[in-house]
Order: structure tokens, then sequence, then C-alpha cells
């Protein structure tokens, strides 16, 4: 959100200022179904809402999203503003790993309400906006995971999205979302592109591999257990 806009960030923009006036129309429905898909995909989350008026709650989540998007091209404005959401989200308990999930159920309900108008180029706007988001409110909550450790991961082509923080203990959220359809020739291009870019570090990649299956599948480790490594 910088004042120097380029011709891509002002691209961003439109794109998250146009798929969310498609959204108004059923903006009640679209904050309902928001929480809905959260508690579904984290019921871990429920419990903070609790003592909560959750038609009162989604008009808020409703006032926020209309914010953002009309201040989204004064970032001077809004800056400040969600430094004091983040602020007082932190006195609600928000934890940082609370927002790869908000990102998860956020994006999942966009998919659902625009359709085929959830292009790879509105998922990649809408994440990268909520990358920034995710940033500032984390400074304003005086978080220990630093705002440059956030990230937001899109697959190529565009089957899930992958929100996380980096600390070790804060797991991947994965969020389907429609794939985009590559041919032939650019798929083989992806693939060799960005294999490239993994042979200078090539051991550590085969060794982190191993690391992630194991972290994730213990069940997987006994298998090799005779295996020089």
């Amino acid at each position: 959100m910088s004042l120097a806009r380029s011709p891509d960030e002002l691209k961003r923009i439109e794109l998250v200022e146009n798929s969310f006036e498609k959204i108004k129309p059923q903006a009640n429905e679209f904050v309902a179904s928001f929480y809905k898909n959260l508690f579904e995909a984290h019921p871990e989350a429920q419990p903070l809402f609790k003592k909560t008026d959750m038609s009162k709650q989604g008009q808020k989540l409703l006032n926020s999203l209309v914010l953002l998007v009309e201040n989204i091209r004064q970032p001077d404005v809004l800056k400040p503003v969600l430094k004091d959401l983040g602020a007082r989200h932190k006195g609600y308990g928000t934890l940082p790993e609370y927002y790869p999930a908000v990102g998860e159920a956020l994006l999942t309900t966009f998919a659902q309400y625009l359709k085929e108008d959830w292009t790879a180029e509105t998922q990649q706007a809408w994440l990268e906006t909520y990358q920034v988001i995710t940033e500032i409110m984390l400074e304003g909550a005086g978080a220990t995971v630093q705002p440059e450790t956030v990230k937001l991961i899109v697959s190529t082509p565009v089957e899930k999205v992958v929100v996380y923080l980096e600390k070790p203990e804060v797991k991947p959220q994965i969020v389907a979302v429609p794939a985009v359809k590559l041919s032939e020739q650019s798929r083989i291009e992806l693939v060799e592109n960005s294999f490239e870019k993994i042979k200078p570090q090539a051991n550590e990649f085969v060794a982190s591999f191993y690391k992630n299956l194991f972290e994730a599948h213990p069940e997987a480790q006994p298998l090799f257990k005779k295996t020089d490594m």
C-alpha cells in the first residue's frame, strides 16, 4: 500500500474494489457464511465468540471490509486504523496464529459468492491485500511474530491457498479454490523454471522434504529406520 503505485498495484486495487462491489448485494449473507466457514474449519476459534452477539459481530466485520475497500487508495488513512484494530484484537485475545484461519475463511467465502468471478487474478489481489492487512495489524498488536514473516502463498496452477506464519508451531492452513487451466507447454515451463531455482539448494531441499514428511506424518518414519538417509 505504498503511495507510489505501480500499474500492478493499481490493478490489484481495482480487482479488490470490483469484486467487493459484487458482494455488497449479499453482504449480510456473506458475513454469516464467513463465520460459518471459520467455525467449521476451525472449531477451536468458536469459544472466542461465546459471549458475542453474532449479528453485531457480523456488522463489525462488514464495516471493517467496507472501511478497507473504500480507503484502499489512501494508505496513509488506512494504516493507523488497521494498527488500532490489531491492538484491539489483541485485547480480545486474538493471537497471531489466528490470522491464517481468518484469511482461509475469508478466501473460501469470496470463492463461494463470486463463483466464476473468483479468478486467479482476483484471488491473488485479495491474498496480497490480506497479507498487507495482517502485517499492519500484527504491528499494531506488537506481536512477537515479526510482520515480515507473514507469508501468503498461492500454488500454480491455482488449486489451493496456503496461509501461514513462519513459526514452527503454526501449521499451514489450506483452502480449496478453483483451478486454473494451463496449456501443457506452460505447465512444463513452470515445472522446469521452478526446479531450476531449487537446484542451488538441492541437498537442503531433500533434507527439508524428509523433515516435513516426518513432522506431518510420524507414522512414516519407521519405514526408513534401516535406511541411510
